[in-house]
C-alpha cells in the first residue's frame, strides 16, 4: 500500500512539473508572439511615418499643390459659419435673436409692397386717360390740338433746315399724306423694335399684329388677391373673333415659411391665359402635318393629317401651368415660364408705360447706354486692380520675379 501510495505521489509531483514546464514553455512562446506583433506594429509606424513625410516633401516641393492646399485652408478657415461657431453660447444665442428680428422685418416689408401695390392702382387711374388719348391718336380716332402736337426737340434747328424740303412736297404726296390714319402699326413696330418680343414673333404672325390697337394693364381689386391683366385690344381681323385677349400674373408678396431671408419684394408665382376663337384654318399656334402609316399585317400604307403645336406669339395666351400639388417642373418648363414672367414684368413695367419711346427707338438706346456704361465702369475697375497688383509687386522686394506666373496670381 505504501509503495502504491509512494508511487502516486511521485506520479502527481511529476505531473506538476510537466505542468509547470508545459505553462513555462507557452507562456515563452506568447511573449515571442507578442514580441514580433509588438516589432511588426513599429515598423509599420515607421513606414506610414516615412510615407507622410515624403508626401509631405512632394507638396513643399510642388507650388501648385501647395498653393491650392493653402487656399482650401483659408477658404475653410474663412468661412462665415465656421466663424460663428465659433463664438461662444451666449453670442450664438443673441445672433439666433437678431435672425427672429430679420424675419419680422421680412414681414414688414412684405406689407409695405402690399401698400405699393394699392399705390400703383390709384395712380394707374390717374395715367388712363393720358392713354386712352394716346389710343385716340395711334387708331386715328381724334387728331391733337397744335398745343397738344407741339414739341420742341433737341434737334430744333436741324429740323428748320428740312423744313424748306418738307415744304417742297408735291402736292400728290401731301394727298396720300392725309390719307394716313394714325400711326400706322405702332403696336407691332414696338413688337418689333424690342429683341425680347421680336424672338417671339413668327411671320405668319405679323399680319395679325397689325390689328393690335391698345394694350393696357389692369391691377387686381382691393382685398383680391396680388395680380396684375394684360390687356391686348383688337380690331376685326380675319383671325379671330375676340376683340381683347387677355393674360393674367398671380403675385405673392410674402416671405417663404422655409425660408423667409430670401424675399426682395413680390414675385409673380403664376399666370393664366385666355382662349383664343381662331377663325376656321387660322390658327397659327398649330401646324397641319402629313404622317404615312404602314399596316403591319397587310403592308398598307395610308395618310393621315395631324395637328401639331406650332411657334407663334400668340402661344402666349397659352402659359405653362404651374403645379398646385408640390410637383416640380422640368427644366425646360421652368426656363419657358421664368420667360414668360419676365415678359409680363416687362409689358407693365416698360412698354405700356413708354409705348412711344419703344415705337421711335428712344427707349432701346437708353436701355443699350446704361448697360454699356455698366460694363465700362466694371472693365476699368478690374483695369485699377490689376494695375495696383503690379505695383504691389513691384514695390514688394520680397516677392521673387522668377516666381511662375500661376503662383503670383495665387
Amino acid at each position: 500500500m505504501s509503495g502504491a501510495c509512494g508511487t502516486v505521489a511521485k506520479g502527481t509531483t511529476l505531473g506538476s512539473e510537466t505542468r509547470l514546464k508545459v505553462d513555462t514553455g507557452t507562456q515563452m512562446a506568447d511573449n515571442s508572439k507578442t514580441e514580433d506583433t509588438a516589432s511588426d506594429s513599429l515598423e509599420a509606424a515607421k513606414n506610414a511615418s516615412n510615407k507622410k513625410e515624403k508626401l509631405a516633401d512632394q507638396v513643399m516641393q510642388n507650388p501648385q499643390a501647395l498653393a491650392a492646399l493653402q487656399e482650401r485652408l483659408d477658404n475653410t478657415a474663412l468661412t462665415p459659419s465656421s466663424y460663428i461657431d465659433t463664438f461662444p453660447k451666449a453670442v450664438i444665442r443673441r445672433i439666433d435673436a437678431l435672425k427672429k428680428l430679420q424675419v419680422k422685418c421680412a414681414h414688414i416689408e412684405a406689407k409695405f409692397y402690399e401698400e405699393v401695390h394699392d399705390l400703383e392702382r390709384k395712380y394707374a387711374a390717374l395715367y388712363q386717360p393720358l392713354f386712352d388719348k394716346r389710343r385716340e391718336f395711334i387708331n386715328g380716332e381724334a387728331e391733337p390740338t397744335d398745343a397738344e402736337a407741339e414739341w420742341h426737340s433737341e434737334n430744333e434747328e436741324e429740323e428748320k433746315l428740312a423744313g424748306d424740303l418738307k415744304n417742297a412736297m408735291v402736292i400728290e404726296e401731301k394727298a396720300e399724306e392725309t390719307n394716313v390714319k394714325g400711326i400706322p402699326d405702332f403696336w407691332f413696330t414696338i413688337f418689333r423694335n424690342v429683341d425680347m418680343l421680336s424672338e417671339l414673333v413668327q411671320e405668319y404672325d405679323e399680319p395679325i399684329l397689325k390689328h393690335l390697337q391698345d394694350i393696357k394693364v389692369k391691377f387686381s381689386e382691393p382685398g383680391q388677391p396680388m395680380s396684375f391683366s394684360l390687356e391686348f385690344h383688337f380690331g376685326p381681323n380675319d383671325y379671330f373673333s375676340n376683340s381683347v385677349l387677355t393674360k393674367t400674373y398671380k403675385m405673392k408678396s410674402e416671405p417663404d415659411k422655409t425660408d423667409p431671408f430670401s424675399f426682395e419684394g413680390p414675385e409673380i408665382v403664376d399666370c393664366e391665359g385666355c382662349t383664343i376663337d381662331w377663325k376656321k384654318g387660322k390658327n397659327v399656334t398649330v401646324k397641319t402635318i402629313k404622317k404615312k402609316q404602314k399596316h403591319k399585317g397587310r403592308g398598307t400604307v395610308r395618310t393621315i393629317t395631324k395637328q401639331v403645336p406650332n411657334d407663334s406669339f400668340f402661344n402666349f395666351f397659352s402659359p405653362i401651368k404651374v403645379s398646385g400639388d408640390g410637383e416640380s417642373l422640368d427644366e425646360d418648363s421652368e426656363y419657358t415660364l421664368a420667360a414668360d414672367f419676365e415678359i409680363g414684368h416687362f409689358f407693365r413695367e416698360r412698354i405700356v408705360p413708354r409705348a412711344v419711346l419703344y415705337f421711335t427707338g428712344e427707349a432701346i438706346e437708353d436701355d443699350d447706354n446704361f448697360e454699356e456704361d455698366e460694363e465700362g465702369e466694371e472693365e476699368e475697375l478690374e483695369g485699377e486692380e490689376e494695375g495696383e497688383e503690379e505695383e504691389d509687386a513691384e514695390g514688394d522686394p520680397k516677392k521673387d520675379s522668377s516666381q511662375p506666373a500661376e503662383c503670383k496670381q495665387q
